[in-house]
């Protein structure tokens, strides 16, 4: 009797899976985010109408902006050390994706001779070929979480369109939108954590400003669009 042998392929996960830790902390973030504005606008709503000045508590306004970027951090590596095969196979497309952009950037410098003498160059430096690949990752993530937040289905259609040529790849694309996403977040809680003693209200509100963008980080590490 002859059997089939199983195939040995891993199994990779859904990306809901693949980032479950930087999801859960991000969720994490925005209840605390939502905790530290009421701590503001909560002794404000039950001061006495007549009262002028409300002491209010900016603690944990400062605590979490704080304590976002090393949670978030530590989120990421641990969702890497649970899905070891995943981030080899991430690794290796993205060194693709890489040389792909390379070589695409090289193919153009030969078309259009570029030299140090262009005249249209000006006073600045372009960017290298490595460097140039690399900034075209992060232009794309930023797009596509631009659009996300307006529309996800043409989000969607930006993303097959961002990854059609093979220069880009689908998860890398995403990732790129969720560390775009992340980072406006954490610069809303920076500016929190700097404005909470002399304006506890605008600190208030830049927690809240800050969750959407964590929301937005949280749907684009879920979406699986393959």
């Amino acid at each position: 009797m002859t059997t089939t042998p199983s195939s040995t392929a891993p199994v990779l996960p859904a990306r809901r899976r693949r980032h479950a830790r930087l999801i859960a902390a991000l969720t994490v973030l925005i209840g605390e985010c939502a905790e530290a504005a009421g701590e503001v606008y909560g002794p404000i709503a039950v001061a006495p109408p007549d009262q002028e000045a409300v002491v209010v508590e900016t603690l944990s306004c400062i605590r979490v902006a704080m304590s976002a970027p090393l949670l978030l951090d530590m989120a990421r590596s641990e969702d890497d050390g649970r899905w070891p095969e995943a981030v080899v196979r991430e690794d290796a497309a993205s060194w693709r994706t890489y040389a792909a952009r390379c070589a695409l950037a090289e193919a153009h410098d030969a078309v259009v001779h570029r030299t140090a003498s262009n005249p249209g160059q000006g006073p600045v430096p372009l960017p290298t070929v490595e460097s140039g690949a690399r900034m075209d990752l992060v232009s794309a993530g930023d797009e596509v979480a631009a659009c996300w937040r307006d529309d996800p289905e043409q989000a969607v259609a930006l993303v097959r369109e961002l990854t059609a040529g093979g220069e880009l790849a689908v998860d890398e694309v995403l990732d790129a939108a969720v560390d775009a996403t992340v980072v406006c977040g954490l610069l809303a809680l920076a500016e929190a954590r700097t404005t909470a003693t002399a304006d506890p209200s605008a600190a208030a509100e830049l927690c809240l400003a800050a969750a959407p963008h964590l929301a937005l980080a949280v749907a684009l590490a879920s979406v699986d669009i393959d």
